[in-house]
């Protein structure tokens, strides 16, 4: 079967302007809330992680969102991978949620800045101690000789901390993402679907929204 007779014609309610939030973060909670009260979609929270070298060279990944605000979107990673050698030569990176159950689509544009050490250790003590242990063990993004050799440091960090709390590493902590575009889109039949960009305003908290062609 080709690719093409896969196509689906999506069939959604119009997202107007009349119902779209002023505030772009609010509406990002509003749809949010509607996927994960669905239940229909595993993760509603993963989403691509693109960043680029200094270079220009781009990459992205799945990684999962643990918060969000005013202030812009947070994620949790390795100081030492690849995505953060990245960030750091070049701290801009771009976020894209696909919910299919919904068949809506949001993208995310800003500046990347660390949090704060206080709010890295107060999530990551929130973390299955499983996690806690794979953050210590794991040299993200390099080279290792097996599986066998990761599950080695796992198991000589588990005895390291038998008995006590797992701390969180210093070389691992939160990104945020804070945007300066979103993008709403949503499916609609004969291709025409619905896509509403808003764009902050420089020096300002306020936004601009504009409707742009399929």
């Amino acid at each position: 079967m080709s690719i093409d007779a896969m196509r689906e014609n999506y069939d959604s309610p119009p997202f107007l302007e009349a119902d779209a939030h002023a505030d772009p973060i609010e509406q990002f909670r509003v749809w949010f809330e509607e996927v994960w009260r669905g239940g229909q979609q595993r993760e509603p929270n993963a989403m691509t992680l693109a960043t680029c070298t200094k270079d220009g060279a781009p990459s992205a990944r799945i990684v999962l969102l643990k918060g969000y605000d005013q202030n812009g979107f947070v994620f949790y990673t390795n100081y030492e991978s690849a995505k953060a050698k990245e960030l750091e030569g070049n701290p801009v990176a771009a976020l894209v949620f696909y919910w299919e159950s919904l068949s809506r689509t949001v993208r995310i544009s800003g500046n990347v800045s660390k949090v704060s050490r206080e709010q890295t250790e107060a999530y990551f003590k929130t973390r299955p101690r499983g996690s806690q242990l794979g953050a210590w063990a794991s040299p993200q993004s390099e080279v290792i000789d097996g599986r066998e050799a990761l599950q080695r440091r796992f198991d000589e960090v588990n005895e390291q901390y038998t008995d006590r709390d797992v701390p969180a590493p210093p070389h691992w902590g939160g990104y945020r993402v804070t945007p300066t575009t979103l993008e709403f889109w949503q499916g609609q039949t004969s291709r025409l679907h619905d896509r509403l960009r808003y764009t902050r305003k420089a020096d300002s908290d306020t936004w601009t929204r504009q409707r742009l062609a399929p």
